[in-house]
C-alpha cells in the first residue's frame, strides 16, 4: 500500500523498472530536454503512473485512494506541460499533434446560469398535461373539495418527500439518473429502468403535442371546421350537441324498453347513435381512426408533419445545454399561466360556470371510503411531480453544490399544486357553460384526458364569440405546458446516458440528441397512424402506467433511506444547505412513503382489469405487448441486482459492504467520483 503522502520513489521501487524510474525523474527535473522528447515522456509517464498508483489501490490492503488520486492529479499535470510545450508546425509534426487533440480535457457538463433559471425549468416539468387535464376531473370524481383531504396526505407523505429527494441526489453527487446509483450500485438497475420509461414516455407523451399542434392550425381559420355536419367526414348520423332539442322525436318501445327515437336526414335513429361534429373530426378527421388495433392502416401525414415539427422544437430547446433550456423556460413555463388567466376571465363570464365550479369544489366525504380515491391521489402526484424517471436528478445535477435545493423543492411543490387547482377553475367553468348550453347535467359532461382537450374544449369554444381565437389560445397553452414537460423529459434522459459514457457523448452531444430525437421520432409514427390511438393507450395503460412508476419509485426510496443509510444522507444536505432539514422527511423516507408505494402497487394489480377503448376489447397479444413494454422497465431492477451480486468477488460480508451499503461518506463518495472520472478521462486521452 502506498502511503499517505506522496512517495515517488517507494512506489515506483515496488512497482515499475527502473528504466521507468528514469522516465519519471526525467520529466520532473531535467530542464533541459527537448520539447518532443517532453512531450514523449509525459504522456508515457502519466499512463505508467496511473497503472502504478491503480496497483497500489488494488492490492488487497484497504488502501491506495489518496496516492491514486494524487497520481491521477500529477498525470493531468504532466500531461498539461506537455501540451503546454508545443512544437512549431512542420510536415512531421501530425502524430505529436493528433496526440495533443486527444488530451484536451472533455467540455463542462455545464449548469445552470441562475438559480431561476432551474426553478422554472423545473415548474415547467412538473406542470404538464396532468394539472389541466387530469387533476380537475379527479378532483370532482372522487369527492369535489373532498378529494384534497388524500391528495394532501399523500402530497406530504409522498410526493414532496420524493421530489426533495431526487433534487438533492442529483445536487449532491452532480451526476445523472445512471451515476447517482453509485450511492448504492446493486440499484442502480433502477437507473436503466427509468432509462428505458423515459424512452416510452417520450415516444407516446409528444403524440399529445403533436395533436394540439394539428387543432391549432386547423383553427386558423374563419370558423373552427367541427361546428357543422357538412364537411366530407361527416356521416349521417351526425348532429350537433346545441341543436338535438330541435330534433323531431319520440318513444318507442323495442324489446321491452322505451327507447327516444329522433329523425334525422330522413332517417330514423335511437338517441345512442346519435354523434356530433365535434367527435367525428376527432375520430373521423383528426385520427380515421380504423376499427381495430390489427388494422394499423396508413401514417397520417399531417400528424406526421405537426410529430415532426415539436420534435424539432424539442431538439432546439435543449441541444445547447441547460445554459439554453434555462432561458427558454422563461417562455414555456411563464406564458401559460397567461393563457390560464386569459381563459379563466373568460370561463367565470360565461353562464353556467358557477354550476360547473360547484361540481368541482363541493365536498362529497363519502367517496373517502372508496379504495379508488386515495390510488388516484397517489399515481396523480407521482405522475404530474415527475418522479421516478431520473429528469428531477438530472436537473438537480446541475446546481451549485451550496445551492438550498430544500427551499427550492418545497416552492416548486407549492406552485404545481397550486397551478393544478387553479387549472380545475379554468377547466370546469368552461364545462358548466357547456353542460348549461346542451341542457344536461354537467356529470355527462365532464371527462379527462384525450376527451377533456379534443372533445368537451373544442365543443365548448363553439358558443363563444370568436370561437377560432378561444380555440387557437387553448391549444397554444397545452403545447407549452406540455412541450417543457417534454425536452425536460428528454434533458433528463440525454444527461443521464451522457454522464454515463462522457468519454464518447459529451463532445458529440448535439449529434447523439439529433439521434435519440430521430429514433423517437420514427417510432412515435407508429401512434399516429389510423390506428395509432390503440398502440397510444396501449403504452399510457402499461409502459408508463402507474404500478411501472410506483415500482421504480418503492426501490429508489429504499435505496437511498435503507441502504446507504438516511443519517449519512441528511449529512450529505447538511453540507449543501448548511443546516439539517426537519427530521419529518425522514420519517417519510424511511416508512410513509416506501408503504404507500407497495400498497398502491399491489392494490392496481390486485384490482387489475383489461383496458379498453370506447367499447373496443384489445385482443390478448395486445396485451401481450402492453406487459413487454412494462417490463422491459421493471425486469432491469432485479435482473441487474442478480447479475452484480454474481458478478461481485468476495463473502457475503464484502459483497453488503462493496454494493449495498458502502462505506463512504458522501464527501468521501464524492472525491471518489472525481478521482474516477479523472482517471478514466485520463485512460481515454492516452489511447
Amino acid at each position: 500500500m502506498c502511503s499517505v503522502e506522496f512517495n515517488p520513489s517507494a512506489c515506483l521501487g515496488a512497482n515499475i523498472p527502473i528504466l521507468h524510474k528514469l522516465c519519471f525523474i526525467l520529466v520532473i527535473s531535467n530542464k533541459t530536454l527537448k520539447s518532443a522528447f517532453k512531450i514523449i515522456i509525459g504522456i508515457y509517464c502519466a499512463k505508467i503512473v496511473k497503472e502504478m498508483f491503480s496497483n497500489c489501490a488494488n492490492d488487497n490492503d484497504g488502501g491506495g485512494d489518496l496516492p491514486k488520486h494524487e497520481s491521477i492529479e500529477l498525470s493531468k499535470d504532466l500531461s498539461q506541460a506537455a501540451i503546454s510545450q508545443k512544437l512549431p508546425f512542420n510536415n512531421t509534426g501530425t502524430c505529436n499533434q493528433q496526440q495533443l487533440i486527444k488530451l484536451q480535457p472533455l467540455p463542462e457538463r455545464g449548469s445552470w446560469s441562475s438559480k431561476l433559471d432551474f426553478i422554472l425549468s423545473v415548474v415547467g416539468l412538473a406542470i404538464g398535461l396532468g394539472n389541466v387535464w387530469r387533476f380537475p376531473y379527479l378532483c370532482y370524481k372522487n369527492g369535489g373539495g373532498a378529494f384534497l383531504l388524500p391528495y394532501m396526505l399523500t402530497l406530504f407523505l409522498a410526493g414532496i418527500p420524493m421530489f426533495f429527494m431526487e433534487l438533492a441526489l442529483g445536487q449532491m453527487l452532480t451526476i445523472g439518473g445512471l451515476g447517482v446509483f453509485k450511492i448504492a450500485p446493486i440499484f442502480k438497475g433502477i437507473g436503466y429502468a427509468a432509462a428505458v420509461m423515459s424512452c416510452w414516455m417520450n415516444v407516446y407523451y409528444i403524440v399529445i403535442l403533436a395533436w394540439a399542434v394539428f387543432y391549432f392550425f386547423m383553427s386558423m381559420r374563419a370558423d373552427v371546421p367541427w361546428r357543422t355536419c357538412n364537411n366530407w367526414w361527416n356521416t349521417v348520423k351526425c348532429v350537433s350537441q346545441y341543436e338535438r332539442q330541435n330534433l323531431p322525436c319520440w318513444n318507442k318501445i323495442i324489446n321491452g324498453t322505451s327507447t327516444k327515437m329522433c329523425s334525422v336526414a330522413s332517417a330514423n335513429l335511437t338517441s345512442s347513435e346519435l354523434t356530433d361534429p365535434v367527435k367525428e373530426f376527432w375520430e373521423r378527421r383528426a385520427l380515421q381512426i380504423s376499427q381495430g388495433i390489427d388494422e394499423i392502416g396508413n401514417i397520417r401525414w399531417e400528424l406526421a408533419g405537426t410529430l415532426l415539427l415539436v420534435w424539432i422544437l424539442c431538439y432546439f430547446c435543449i441541444w445547447k445545454g441547460v445554459k439554453w433550456t434555462g432561458k427558454v423556460v422563461y417562455f414555456t413555463a411563464l406564458f401559460p399561466y397567461v393563457l390560464l388567466t386569459v381563459l379563466l376571465i373568460r370561463g367565470i363570464t360565461l353562464p353556467g360556470a358557477l354550476e360547473g365550479i360547484k361540481f368541482y369544489i363541493i365536498p362529497n366525504f363519502s367517496k373517502l371510503t372508496h379504495s379508488e380515491v386515495w390510488i388516484d391521489a397517489v399515481t396523480q402526484i407521482f405522475f404530474s411531480y415527475g418522479l421516478g424517471l431520473g429528469t428531477l436528478v438530472a436537473l438537480g445535477s446541475y446546481n451549485k453544490f451550496t445551492n438550498n435545493v430544500y427551499k427550492d423543492a418545497l416552492i416548486v411543490c407549492t406552485v404545481n399544486s397550486s397551478t393544478s387547482m387553479f387549472a380545475g377553475f379554468v377547466i370546469f367553468s368552461v364545462i358548466g357553460f357547456m353542460a348549461h348550453e346542451q341542457q344536461r347535467p354537467v356529470a355527462e359532461v365532464a371527462a379527462s384526458g384525450p376527451g377533456l382537450a379534443f372533445l368537451v374544449y373544442p365543443s365548448a369554444v363553439l358558443q363563444l364569440p370568436g370561437s377560432p381565437m378561444w380555440s387557437c389560445l387553448f391549444f397554444f397553452m397545452l403545447l407549452l405546458i406540455g412541450l417543457d414537460s417534454q425536452f425536460c423529459t428528454m434533458e433528463g434522459f440525454i444527461t443521464a446516458i451522457i454522464d454515463e459514457w462522457p468519454q464518447l457523448l459529451r463532445k458529440r452531444k448535439e449529434v447523439f440528441i439529433a439521434i435519440v430525437c430521430t429514433i423517437s421520432y420514427l417510432v412515435g409514427l407508429t401512434c399516429i397512424t389510423q390506428g395509432g390511438m390503440y398502440i397510444f393507450q396501449i403504452l399510457d395503460s402499461y409502459a408508463v402506467s402507474g404500478f411501472c412508476l410506483l415500482w421504480l419509485i418503492f426501490f429508489e426510496c429504499v435505496s437511498i433511506s435503507w441502504c446507504y443509510g438516511v443519517d449519512r444522507f441528511y449529512d450529505g444536505i447538511k453540507d449543501m444547505i448548511g443546516y439539517y432539514p426537519t427530521v419529518w422527511w425522514k420519517f417519510c423516507w424511511c416508512v410513509t412513503t416506501p408503504a404507500i408505494c407497495m400498497g398502491v402497487f399491489f392494490f392496481n394489480i390486485v384490482q387489475w382489469t383489461s383496458i379498453k377503448y370506447l367499447d373496443y376489447s384489445y385482443p390478448w397479444w395486445a396485451h401481450a405487448f402492453g406487459w413487454f413494454t412494462a417490463l422491459s422497465s421493471m425486469l432491469y431492477i432485479p435482473a441487474y441486482m442478480f447479475w452484480l451480486w454474481k458478478r461481485t468477488p468476495g463473502d457475503l460480508s464484502h459483497k453488503i459492504r462493496t454494493i449495498v451499503r458502502i462505506d463512504e461518506d458522501v464527501a468521501l463518495l464524492r472525491q471518489k467520483m472525481q478521482r474516477e472520472a479523472y482517471a478514466t478521462e485520463l485512460e481515454f486521452s492516452s489511447l
